[in-house]
Parts: C-alpha cells; sequence; structure tokens
C-alpha cells in the first residue's frame, strides 16, 4: 500500500476515533483539514509517516507560514492537530515515536478580553421597558437572554440550544451541553430566574410549544432563535440602553468571568462554571486590580507603613 494510500487509512480511523469521543463536527473537520494538508505535503516528498522526523514538521510549518502567511493561532492549531494525530499513530503502534510531541512554537501573549464595566452591564440589564406592547414583548425575551449571559457565563450556542427540561427554576441550576458535547451545571442569580419567568409567560403568546424538548428562547412565530438573530438582539438592546459599546453575547461571558474573579478570586470555580477543560485558559481573565494590589501591599508587608 502506498504511503498516500496507508496514511489515508490511518487518518480516516483516527477521525473514526475521535467522533466516538463526542469531537464536535467542526472539530473533526478541522482535524480532518489540518492533517490531510500535512499529509499531502510528506507525500509529495516521498515521505512515509514513520519517517517523518522534526525538521519535516518544522520546514512544513515555515511554508505554510511563507505561502499563505498564517498567524501564531492558527500555526498552533496545525501543531496540535498533527501531534494529536501523530501521538495515537503512535500509541497504535504505527510509528515508532512521535516528532511532533516536543517540537514547540513560540506562543505569542494572549490579549485580555475586552471588558465592561458593572455599571454599564447594570444600565444595560435595568434600562425601561419600551411603551409599545409587542416591543415590552420583545425585551422580556432579550432581557432573559442577557441576564443569562452575564448570570452564568454562556456561550451564544449554549443559549441557543437551551432546552426547557434544562432549566431547574427550584435550585436556580442550568444543565449546559458545551464543547464537545461535555454537560456541566452552571447557577444562575435571583434577577436571571425572575427574568426568564417573565420571558415564559410571554411564551405561550409566541405560538411556542411548552415541552421539555422546546427552546427556551424562540422568535415571534415560534420557531428556535438563531445565533444571529441572538447577536443582533444583544448588540440593540445595548444601543437602546444609551450604552456606546459593541455589546455581544461573548462579552458578556467575558464580564462574567472578569467579575466573578475580581470578587471572589476562585479560579477554579469559575473554571468550572465556564466550562474550560484547562485552568490555563480561565486565568486569562485574572487582570490585575492595582488598587486591590496596593491595599494587600500595604496590609502585608512589614515595611509597607510607618508605625
Amino acid at each position: 500500500m502506498s504511503f498516500e494510500n496507508d496514511a489515508t487509512v490511518l487518518l480516516a480511523m483516527w477521525l473514526k476515533e475521535r467522533e466516538i469521543q463526542n469531537q464536535s463536527k467542526h472539530t473533526l473537520q478541522a482535524y480532518e483539514r489540518d492533517v490531510s494538508d500535512f499529509l499531502v505535503f510528506c507525500s509529495t516528498k516521498k515521505l512515509a509517516l514513520s519517517d517523518v522526523e522534526t525538521s519535516d514538521l518544522r520546514e512544513y510549518l515555515a511554508f505554510k507560514v511563507e505561502r499563505f502567511h498564517l498567524s501564531s493561532s492558527s500555526l498552533q492549531r496545525m501543531l496540535s492537530s498533527i501531534r494529536q494525530f501523530m501521538k495515537w499513530a503512535e500509541q497504535s503502534q504505527f510509528m515508532q515515536f512521535n516528532p511532533a510531541n516536543d517540537f514547540q512554537l513560540k506562543r505569542q501573549s494572549r490579549p485580555l478580553p475586552g471588558l465592561v464595566d458593572i455599571e454599564t452591564v447594570n444600565q444595560i440589564l435595568d434600562q425601561p421597558e419600551p411603551e409599545t406592547e409587542a416591543q415590552q414583548q420583545m425585551w422580556l425575551r432579550d432581557k432573559a437572554i442577557l441576564e443569562l449571559l452575564y448570570a452564568s457565563g454562556l456561550r451564544l450556542a449554549e443559549v441557543q440550544a437551551l432546552r426547557i427540561k434544562d432549566v431547574d427554576f427550584n435550585r436556580q441550576l442550568l444543565r449546559i451541553t458545551g464543547k464537545g458535547n461535555k454537560t456541566r451545571i452552571v447557577p444562575f442569580g435571583r434577577k436571571a430566574k425572575d427574568a426568564v419567568m417573565q420571558w415564559l409567560q410571554i411564551y405561550p403568546l409566541w405560538h411556542g410549544d411548552f415541552v421539555p424538548e422546546a427552546s427556551v428562547f424562540i422568535t415571534q412565530k415560534g420557531n428556535p432563535l438563531g445565533a444571529r438573530q441572538i447577536e443582533n438582539r444583544v448588540k440593540f438592546q445595548a444601543q437602546r440602553a444609551g450604552v456606546n459599546v459593541d455589546l455581544h453575547p461573548h462579552l458578556l461571558r467575558h464580564c462574567f468571568a472578569s467579575h466573578m474573579l475580581s470578587n471572589s478570586g476562585d479560579l477554579r470555580a469559575v473554571q468550572e462554571m465556564l466550562g474550560h477543560s484547562n485552568l490555563t485558559t480561565t486565568q486569562i481573565y485574572t487582570h490585575v486590580d492595582f488598587d486591590q494590589l496596593a491595599k494587600v501591599y500595604d496590609q502585608a508587608h512589614p515595611r509597607a507603613t510607618k508605625k
């Protein structure tokens, strides 16, 4: 069997295992694109998978940068896909060793996520109702969306996928299915609870079929609300509140994480609520509060203040 066919078979086997492990469709497509591209490069060089060395990987990535001007984050993603594929090939004894295992790219520092202060968030969430009944109903739905995004740090796709059965009003908990079909339980506050309950009183008027499997957020025709529609409504309500912020769902997730960390300091709890598999992902929200830093210094250092 030729290298190209052999490698293609291995890639298909690996992707099948990933699919069984509930990897998302988008993740599988990215894996297939990244790894197959590298395998084509190897095939062009008539290089068998078992003969690939670190220098070959370095040459491939250099070629991608020179030819396509790829960003550091794109290269990191490619390398991660190739590394995981080769790790599986090594464990399955199709390779003697994984040349990508110790290969590292210099990581660029991650920019801190944009933030909106607590007062501005409150201004958006506590703005007055519109005057017309139709707009009032629309506001009650949008407010419930905004409250949940900020109260629980949900992703856009998680809000869109939320079902009636996922909301436990008694214990104020949400059952969220996140990336990789991983399920987590996230609390939500009293104001979010009140907002969702008010919205659900409007729900039947919008032809909503109030059954456990039904979407929490729907259009006026009773259809599930789309991701782009949610983004547009979040942006619109920020504008209606007179806030000069390009508000989007992920920004409210950033605000949730940063405000929770600032007030609690509990990185592990915030990691769990955000659904981050890696703690380093959550650490980008540990903004330095210089006023708090100075206060801690004054209280703790033996020579900080005069006796």
